[in-house]
């Protein structure tokens, strides 16, 4: 196929939920060339696809103001019966993400060289006023011939003309690498873009971020509530993950400083500080990064539903500038973030193969599913009676605390609250959860934690109860985004759509979908419109209606912290 007259499509090398990438040929230049064709999911509405066609002109218009050695060119845009196609340099490379799956976790000094391109093509992006906002492992290439490369722009932001196309509330990147204020409050600025600096190398020296989780909920969860995980085999680059994920940008490392300290942990000895380093009565002394936040445009209201993020791979032996998911080897990703957001704290823009948010990244094992527990139920979990078929390569399930078998301890009864007028029915208890909460579930039921999801189940069926902290999201634009999240990934085959809307200053999502066993889940997803905290219920389709009457004692009981 040829296109703009120009452009030869030779070979697929990279297939997401929107789009693909094309490796082709310039037939005038006589050169190779990586192509991204937007391929919009038929369930797209008329203004969904104008704001993804949008999102990729970002893309390339951000992308044309850099010329640097170690970011990804863009040689050309071409329209295709009305969608951008955009033409970008082919760098045969393996993701960042892709060495780390296959080499197991980097030695700190190759890991601070890596860093130290990165940080250079990450400070060419800021000069000219370009804030990446989607730093990662999936979009560092490490090219055949030794280059490291920064790629996909598709969520950054620029000074003038074009805005970040963002609404209240709504938050750009992958969990598990999104700073902490991003998360909470919307900011961009370059201090966020150097904190998802320093977890992507905390990703390449450990094998997963610092806040890597079972779900993008529980991923979220934690990077609200505590300090990055330890980085025991970070050697000297230590100090650099220290001072990169500091929850408060204030205190975190600019360029300069960065770049000393990865110097030095890629080399072995320590760099003096240059001249520009040095403290003076117009400069701070270096370390911190100071420099002025800016939210994303709190004035675009554009109405349009967020799409989902391709996770577009690449074809094995070479990588177009697309991410590629993670193919991690089992053991080493456990604990690995799943791929759908039912966000807590941030919500979802998709573009093609540049284009998103808070999706996690896919697993090839999710938690579980390959190494059941010798003391499993009759009935298993809701998932069915073992792992499913082949055991590989199937979707993550969609929300926490959703697992082929049940897990836990029993629950422990404890008192109600002064004043509580509610009594449960006889084999009931009031359970006081760590996180503050108080909720009646029967004596029977175990209990566990998904990251920071506090995770209720029934061994004899199956039902499960989930409980997440809450976050200042619009609660229906929440649901929306994980929907539109989980419809990207693939995580629900058969989706059938029951109810999505606001329900008493809440929203409530309720849906249908198939296992890789081939039984049918039920699960309904209720924000609460008083405090945000997310109930959770999943049971087997064939359940739901005889669930009925637990899940409303359940809800009602629910007491969220003082």
């Amino acid at each position: 196929m040829l296109i703009a007259g120009r452009y030869r499509l030779l070979d697929l090398v990279g297939r997401g939920g929107m789009g693909r990438v094309w490796r082709a040929r310039d037939e005038m230049l006589h050169r190779e060339v990586a192509v991204k064709e937007i391929v919009p999911p038929s369930w797209l509405a008329d203004h969904e696809r104008a704001e993804l066609r949008s999102r990729t002109m970002r893309e390339a218009r951000a992308a044309a103001r850099l010329n640097h050695p170690a970011v990804v060119r863009l040689y050309d845009v071409v329209a295709v019966e009305g969608s951008p196609w955009i033409v970008m340099e082919y760098v045969p490379s393996r993701t960042l993400q892709d060495v780390v799956d296959s080499e197991g976790p980097l030695e700190p000094a190759r890991a601070a060289r890596i860093g130290l391109a990165v940080l250079d093509a990450l400070q060419a992006a800021h000069t000219a006023g370009v804030l990446h906002r989607d730093i990662k492992p999936q979009n560092v290439l490490v090219a055949h011939d030794g280059r490291v490369m920064l790629t996909d722009f598709g969520l950054a932001t620029f000074d003038g003309g074009d805005g970040a196309m963002t609404r209240p509330g709504m938050v750009f990147g992958s969990p598990q690498y999104v700073a902490p204020e991003r998360a909470a409050e919307g900011v961009s600025t370059v201090a966020a873009d150097l904190w998802s600096l320093g977890a992507t190398l905390h990703a390449a020296v450990e094998g997963q971020s610092p806040y890597a989780r079972s779900t993008a909920m529980a991923t979220l969860s934690a990077l609200a509530a505590g300090p990055p995980d330890p980085a025991p085999h970070a050697g000297a680059l230590a100090p650099v993950l220290d001072g990169l994920l500091r929850r408060d940008p204030r205190e975190r490392l600019d360029h300069d400083t960065a770049r000393r300290l990865l110097r030095t942990a890629a080399t072995g000895r320590a760099d003096p500080l240059s001249a520009t380093d040095r403290p003076s009565a117009d400069r701070p002394a270096p370390g911190l990064v100071g420099q002025p936040a800016t939210a994303d445009d709190p004035d675009d209201q554009d109405p349009t539903v967020p799409l989902p993020d391709p996770a577009v791979p690449a074809a094995a032996g070479d990588a177009s500038p697309t991410p590629a998911p993670d193919r991690a080897t089992a053991g080493r990703t456990a604990r690995r973030v799943a791929v759908v957001a039912v966000a807590l704290l941030v919500a979802v823009v998709a573009g093609v193969g540049t284009a998103l948010t808070l999706v996690g990244d896919k697993p090839s094992d999710p938690t579980g599913w390959s190494s059941p527990p010798p003391n499993r139920p009759p009935n298993g979990g809701p998932f069915g009676p073992g792992p499913p078929p082949n055991g590989r390569n199937v979707p993550p399930p969609p929300f926490a605390c959703v697992r082929p078998d049940v897990v836990g301890s029993p629950v422990r009864a404890g008192t109600p609250t002064s004043g509580e007028e509610l009594r449960p029915p006889p084999g009931w208890v009031w359970h006081a959860d760590t996180a503050g909460f108080r909720v009646s579930v029967p004596a029977t039921w175990l209990t566990s934690r998904d990251g920071t999801v506090a995770c209720f189940q029934d061994p004899a069926t199956g039902r499960a109860f989930s409980v997440a902290e809450g976050g200042a999201v619009d609660p229906l634009e929440l649901l929306r985004t994980a929907r539109a999240t989980a419809a990207g990934a693939g995580a629900l085959p058969g989706y059938d759509e029951i109810r999505l809307a606001a329900r008493d200053g809440g929203a409530e999502w309720e849906l249908r979908w198939q296992t890789p066993h081939g039984s049918w889940l039920h699960a309904r997803q209720q924000v609460l419109g008083t405090d945000r905290w997310t109930l959770g219920w999943i049971t087997r389709d064939e359940d739901w209606a005889g669930a009925a009457a637990d899940w409303e004692l359940v809800r009602k009981s629910f007491r969220p912290p003082r």
